[in-house]
């Protein structure tokens, strides 16, 4: 059995990226590993208690992005803290950290990691913060260089891309780190209902245009939003649909930008942040998507659109390009608004554009959650405890 660190994810309903390949992970692995996480006010780690399992499974998402927790959850910890000795974990084989964790997790490690003679693994997403600071939170650019630091205590990492491996790897030889651990590029995989992977684009008074993904600086929804109005203006019929939480600094432009453009009677649907069904949903009734982020830890959009059958524009750029690579994607150098403007406009023209991109993603091939779970398993096994 695995101990599968759940501290931040078991805490919040949000459906992020970080949380939906923790979930995905939890899911997948199954009886195969115990969900664990560190409780600030016990003050040590245990299994997850049942409100906790159930922010696991809820199907609603969330506004919010931090963690939450409740006032008896609270007290309950104080307590047992107070008047007896926290049972240890059970034995375990090796540990996967699938987080960003936080300093006071990084605090803790060390007791998890006492938990077992076997590896440590960490999950590393992206370097975000240290490639684009400027579209990143104030805190999580200051965190970033200590937790980049903190991943060295493991026995492995398993980097979601080739990108983000090598952005790690060559962070670290900036460093001069002598001897860093094993890093691994593991892509994602994606689960989605059969019976989106091959259904036809759906009839309609006027196409629909996606895009998924949190509100924030760097997914660039200006220069969409940009794009879609000059599209617009020029008597192009389309409508726009948004999905994603916003995120309160970075996103706080794009959404007074949204809601102006509402005011003036655009096409534009945003509907914040929405559950799997309702999102899988989405998907089934556009004619493409658009991803224009302008960097990624994986790019988890591009490969649910192809999997729904439904063609993608995004980047040709780092982790998003690895996973647009192999059909179904129109690909830009430079994700400005006059490119996507020129180019969902001409996809808009050619119908039968869109009909052959979406046959290329049906054509397509994904990995499962439940693949990319025994992929990094089996990578574990092969790791050695570091000293």
């Amino acid at each position: 059995m695995l101990l599968l660190d759940l501290s931040h994810t078991s805490h919040t309903r949000a459906r992020t990226g970080i949380q939906r390949v923790a979930r995905t992970l939890q899911s997948a692995l199954g009886s195969g590993a115990l969900a664990v996480t560190h409780d600030p006010y016990l003050e040590a780690w245990r299994p997850l208690e049942p409100w906790e399992q159930t922010n696991l499974t809820a199907v609603a998402a969330s506004e919010k992005r931090g963690t939450a927790w409740p006032l008896a959850a609270r007290w309950r910890g104080r307590f047992r803290r107070v008047l007896s000795r926290p049972a240890a974990l059970p034995p375990a084989e090796g540990i996967i950290v699938p987080e960003v964790f936080s300093s006071a997790v990084a605090a803790a490690l060390p007791a998890l990691f006492a938990a077992t003679a076997g590896p440590r693994v960490a999950v590393f997403h992206d370097a975000i913060a240290l490639k684009f600071p400027e579209f990143t939170p104030p805190k999580t650019v200051a965190r970033f260089p200590p937790y980049l630091r903190e991943l060295l205590r493991f026995d492995g990492i398993a980097a979601n891309s080739e990108d983000s491996r090598a952005s790690l790897a060559d962070y670290w030889r900036w460093l001069g780190v002598p001897n860093p651990p094993p890093v691994a590029a593991i892509p994602l995989g994606v689960d989605l209902p059969d019976f989106h992977l091959m259904s036809e684009s759906p009839p309609g008074p006027r196409p629909i245009v996606l895009s998924v993904g949190s509100i924030e600086g760097r997914k660039n929804h200006l220069a969409l939003l940009e794009a879609c109005e000059q599209l617009w203006a020029g008597g192009t019929q389309f409508e726009l649909r948004l999905v994603g939480l916003a995120h309160p600094q970075t996103g706080r432009v794009a959404l007074e930008r949204i809601h102006a453009l509402q005011a003036a009677g655009r096409p534009l649907r945003y509907d914040g942040p929405l559950g799997d069904a309702a999102v899988n949903a989405a998907y089934a009734e556009c004619t493409l998507t658009v991803y224009p982020s302008l960097i990624e830890g994986f790019g988890l959009p591009v490969l649910e659109s192809l999997a729904h059958g439904r063609p993608c524009l995004c980047s040709a750029g780092g982790a998003i390009g690895e996973s647009a690579r192999g059909g179904g994607c129109v690909m830009l150098e430079a994700m400005e608004p006059a490119n996507l403007a020129a180019e969902l406009g001409r996809l808009l023209a050619t119908p039968a554009e869109v009909t052959a991109l979406a046959a290329q993603a049906r054509a397509r091939t994904f990995k499962t959650g439940k693949h990319y779970a025994a992929e990094l398993v089996t990578w574990l096994r092969t790791l050695s405890r570091r000293p």
